[in-house]
């Protein structure tokens, strides 16, 4: 079927279910852990005890093509994840097989020059599944250790939905490691929530000071 038929933003909260977190579990615990974690990477994890037992969008910043699989491993929770839309694409076997697993590990597909209605639908039922959305604020990988030109998209989604936001902050993978069981350390920090209630500028400010609290990284946004 051409991926022309298929809306890739649109997706229902039967959609996230007991089969996307099992993938989930599959993907991480099976095959990217036991991988990465045991050859190449040693993942230090910090979680904040005052996450409470509710959905949140989860607002990592992002270094790395892993980040999806680390942000899942710290926070501990099912996620579903706003991708790029350029990721949807079956022109290809490769395309497919790209597109069959981010939507199998809960993926839905975003424009970021102009969010559609089915994406901003769509991240209504992902909560409605009690699953976490996760967003990048920063939008592609940003490697220069530095927190700058943040996004408002995920401000928009947690005021809409009425749902806090937890900054995730990730350092150590600015560049990869192949060197075998020469493990890299990679730190993960799972912050402290963000009220929704707060106005953009304050939440930009606080989620920027967070992350770079806990990766060191050269803050322009609040200083």
């Amino acid at each position: 079927m051409s991926d022309k038929k298929i809306n890739y933003a649109q997706r229902k909260a039967c959609d996230f279910n007991i089969l996307t977190r099992l993938y989930q579990y599959y993907a991480l615990y099976i095959l990217f852990l036991p991988f990465f974690g045991t050859l190449f990477y040693k993942f230090h994890i910090k979680r904040n005890k005052n996450i409470e037992n509710k959905p949140y969008i989860i607002a990592p910043n992002h270094i790395s093509y892993m980040d999806v699989f680390i942000v899942n491993y710290a926070f501990g929770r099912p996620l579903a994840y706003m991708a790029k839309q350029e990721l949807f694409k079956t022109d290809t076997w490769g395309q497919r097989y790209i597109t069959r697993n981010v939507l199998r590990l809960g993926g839905f597909a975003v424009n970021r020059e102009k969010v559609a209605l089915s994406t901003i639908k769509s991240a209504k039922e992902v909560l409605k599944a009690n699953f976490n959305l996760c967003i990048f604020p920063q939008g592609g990988i940003r490697k220069n250790k530095t927190i700058e030109n943040i996004n408002t998209g995920f401000i928009y989604f947690a005021k809409t939905n009425k749902v806090d936001i937890v900054p995730i902050a990730v350092c150590g993978l600015e560049s990869y490691n192949w060197k075998l069981f020469n493990k890299k350390d990679v730190y993960i920090t799972v912050c402290d929530p963000i009220s929704y209630k707060l106005s953009d500028d304050e939440i930009i400010n606080e989620w920027a000071k967070r992350i770079s609290e806990a990766t060191g990284y050269d803050n322009k946004i609040s200083k």
